[in-house]
Parts: structure tokens; sequence; C-alpha cells
């Protein structure tokens, strides 16, 4: 009679790995027994699938990007859009004699968006893709200085007496800080003053300026709020001002969010090229150009407001191409993803796409409303933007917070953060969600769900506060238990 061996004898006996072969299973395999490198490469190779599946897992402790509702970023492409940005993978989209029907594809994007963007068919307009709309921003700032610079010293103003100046509302986004600090220039930020007027004030804007302003930055798509700048108000202004300007001051149009929303949804809006002194417009085409991240555009109205300083020339089928990029070596697969964007849903297609995302945003607007806690500051009627603060009777009622909503949204997976405005509002904290084309109504019906199960939740717990060492006087929450 066979003796069976107890589960103590066998798991005394010694086992032996086997080399993997090809019938393996990867979980069974001698490198899913180790941990992958942390600080120094690995010494083997390894099989191609055992590697996918290790480093697709590490993936998982991200969140997840459709459940994001925070990021402006599109997270989501039809099946062909993937196909062709494959496909287009290696082009280099800066190897212009390699790839020239890459660089076809860009010349057609910037048109497509130059002529959405209402440019005159009288003037030269240039532009160019970017790597996200930082980058796009960065190529209009420097333009702006380049120019300024020029045109002081033929005027015989004395360009080294103090630093050149950039005046933007304090809703900027980071990239402006950085092109300030880089570039050496004065960021001249006006503050958000009035909770209740959360743009740039095209006045406080007019009074900033001097004779090293090199020109003014405001924003169609404000990243707190999602709220617009008056470009009409502040276009009428300068305007003025640059009668009896000893320099004229131009606008860049930071339309990060805002370039490739408003031409299909409402274009009788006045804010780009339409305006005389709206010289240059950035957009990203990974928020509401439908595409992954990271793509952006630059144009400027006509040849004269892009410095020659900044053009270089590149062999290109036996002549030479224009380059004014910061970045070189890049894939050209967002550029082509772009143009299959404009190919695949046309005018109609982006505006219906659009009115649906604008739909869902005003339903989720008008569900936050209704819970009665919260002060609305954008509702989403000019973009799919929704933002909001707790009201002051909440504030006086309630043991919990923003950061404690969002904390607890987090428990069903929803990425919302609370943060504060910018200068001057800093005692007020927000939440935003950015509703994007991928989100439809029954998504966004079941964060209202959520959002109204963690309110009950943390009506029912215990919050426990202390206050922070580290912030003199400011009570903070440190936990709450039921």
């Amino acid at each position: 009679m066979l003796h069976k061996k107890s589960h103590i004898e066998r798991d005394e006996e010694k086992f032996v790995f086997k080399a993997d072969n090809s019938s393996t299973p990867i979980f069974g395999s001698l490198e899913s027994d180790v941990l992958l490198p942390r600080d120094k490469i690995g010494q083997k190779m390894m099989d191609p699938r055992i590697a996918y599946q290790l480093v697709a897992d590490e993936m998982m402790h991200d969140g997840n990007p459709r459940y994001n509702l925070c990021t402006f970023v599109q997270t989501y492409m039809e099946e062909e859009a993937r196909k062709i940005m494959l496909d287009s993978m290696a082009t280099n989209a800066i190897d212009k004699s390699e790839y020239p029907q890459t660089t076809e594809i860009e010349k057609r994007c910037v048109n497509i968006i130059a002529n959405l963007w209402n440019a005159d068919p009288k003037e030269d307009y240039m532009g160019t893709s970017t790597v996200g709309s930082s980058e796009a921003c960065m190529l209009g700032g420097m333009a702006m200085k380049f120019r300024w610079r020029k045109r002081a010293q033929e005027l015989g103003i004395d360009t080294a007496k103090k630093k050149p100046n950039l005046i933007v509302g304090s809703g900027y986004q980071v990239v402006w800080k950085k092109f300030c600090v880089y570039w050496d220039i004065e960021l001249r930020e006006i503050p958000m003053t009035d909770r209740n007027n959360l743009t740039l004030d095209p006045k406080k804007a007019i009074e900033l300026c001097d004779d090293y302003t090199i020109g003014i930055v405001p924003i169609m798509g404000i990243t707190y709020t999602g709220m617009f700048d008056d470009i009409v108000t502040l276009d009428k202004h300068l305007s003025a001002y640059n009668q009896s300007a000893k320099i004229s001051v131009p606008i860049h149009v930071d339309a990060a969010s805002g370039g490739l929303y408003l031409p299909f949804v409402n274009p009788d809006l006045a804010w780009d090229f339409r305006l005389k002194n709206v010289v240059s417009i950035s957009t990203s085409g990974h928020k509401y150009g439908l595409i992954y991240p990271g793509i952006g555009w630059v144009i400027w109205r006509d040849k004269e407001f892009l410095p020659e300083e900044l053009i270089f020339k590149v062999a290109y089928l036996g002549d030479f191409e224009p380059t004014f990029q910061i970045n070189f070596s890049r894939s050209g697969s967002q550029i082509w993803a772009q143009y299959y964007c404009f190919v695949r849903w046309g005018f109609e297609g982006y505006k219906a796409v659009h009115a649906k995302t604008r739909d869902v945003g005003l339903f989720l607007a008008k569900g936050i409303k209704s819970l009665g806690l919260f002060d609305m500051i954008n509702e989403g009627q000019n973009i799919p933007i929704i933002c909001w603060a707790m009201s002051a009777k909440a504030k006086e009622e309630k043991q919990w917070d923003l950061y404690d909503l969002a904390d607890h949204l987090r428990f069903n997976g929803w990425q919302v953060p609370a943060y504060t405005l910018p200068a001057n509002l800093q005692e007020v904290s927000v939440m935003r969600i950015v509703v994007r084309a991928d989100q439809s109504m029954e998504q966004m019906s079941l964060f209202l769900k959520d959002i109204k199960q963690a309110i009950r939740e943390l009506d029912a717990a215990r919050i426990v506060r202390s206050k922070c060492p580290t912030q003199e006087g400011k009570v903070v929450p440190v936990g709450y238990t039921h």
C-alpha cells in the first residue's frame, strides 16, 4: 500500500526550481518570484510575456484614468485612433526629410486650427505642434520677449535697465511662472480679489503696463475654475492704451482648454484672431482636441509676430523647412492622431461630442447644486468644468470639509481633489471636475450617487481634528471614526 505524504512532510522537502520553458505559467516562473529592478538594471534577460505581465501589474497601483475627474487630458480614444498612433509611433516628427508626410499632416492641422481661430487670410499666419500646451505657451512667451526687445532697442529704450514683464491673472497655469523664471521675466500677477469675480480684471491689467511689458496673457479656461477671461474688454482697453504707448503691448491667449472647444460650441464668441491685439494663441490637442497626452498647438496671426531669431531651417526634400519648437526628437503619433480626429469627426462631429459633454456637465452641476451644501463657482455653461466651494452654512454645521470629502470619494475610486484658490483668496477651498468626452450621463449619475453616500457617511462619522504644528492656528483634520 502506497504511503501518502503528509502536508508537513511535503513542505519539508527541498523544492528544486527547474528552468522555465514555453509551458511555464507566468506566475510559476522564476522571474515572478523575485523583486523587479529598483536601483540597478537586472543581470539577465526575461521572456517578453513575463516582462509584460510584471510591468503591466505595476500599473494597477495607479488610479483609473477614467475615474480621474480632475484631469483635463483625454482618457479615451477610439480603437482606430489608437491604431493610427501605433502605426506612426516610430516616426520622428522633427525629421522632415525622412518623414515628409508627417510634416505635411502637421501643416494641415495648423491650417485647420488657424481657420477655426478666424485667422485673416490676408495675413501670413504661422504655427506648429508642440509637446502639450506648456511648450506652446513657452514659444508664445519667447516670441513676445524677442519681439519686444527688438522693438524697444529700435525706439531707444534701455532694455538692460530693468527686467521685461508679463501680465497675467493669478489663475494662470504654472507654465507661465516657469517661463518667467527661465527667461528672466518679471511676472506681474493680478490677484483674485472677489470670490464672485475670479477672472482677469482688464483695467488692472492695463494699469500694470509700461514700456517693459512684453504682453498680457488672458486665459480661456482658467485652471482653477474653468472660467473665461474677458478678452473683448481687454482688447478694447489695450487698443486705447496702445494709441499713446511708446511701445505697443500684444495679447497671447492661453486657450489650453477652450481653444478646441469654443469654435464648435460657441463660434460667435470673439476671443481669437478677430481681436486685433491678439497676436498668438496656444491650445492643448489633448484636452478638447480629443487626443491622448501630450500634444499642443501654437499659432501666430502673422509672421511678423514670430521673430526670425526663433526660426531655424532644416533640410526638407531639397529645400529648407522652418522649425521653431523647443523640443527636438519626438514621435509623430500625436500629430497623426490629431489629424485623424479632424478627419473622423469633422465640424459636426466635434460639435456633437462637445455638446454632449456640456449636457453632462450641466447635469452634474445641477446634481451637486441640489445637495444644498455648496456654492457653485462654475456650473459648466461656458465650458464643461464644474467648480464648487462649501457654503458658509455648511461650514458652520458640518464637522467635515472638502478635503474629507475628497478622501471619502477615493473609497470608490473617484479622484476629485480639493485645493485652495490662488493669491488673495487662499482661504477659499474648492473642488473641480473636468467633464470629458468619455464621461456619460450614466457615469456622472454613479458619481452623484457616491458623493451623496460619502456625505451621509461623513455626517455619521466623528471627525477628529487637531491643530497642525506646521500651520499655526489652522485647524486641520487628522482622521475620523464612526
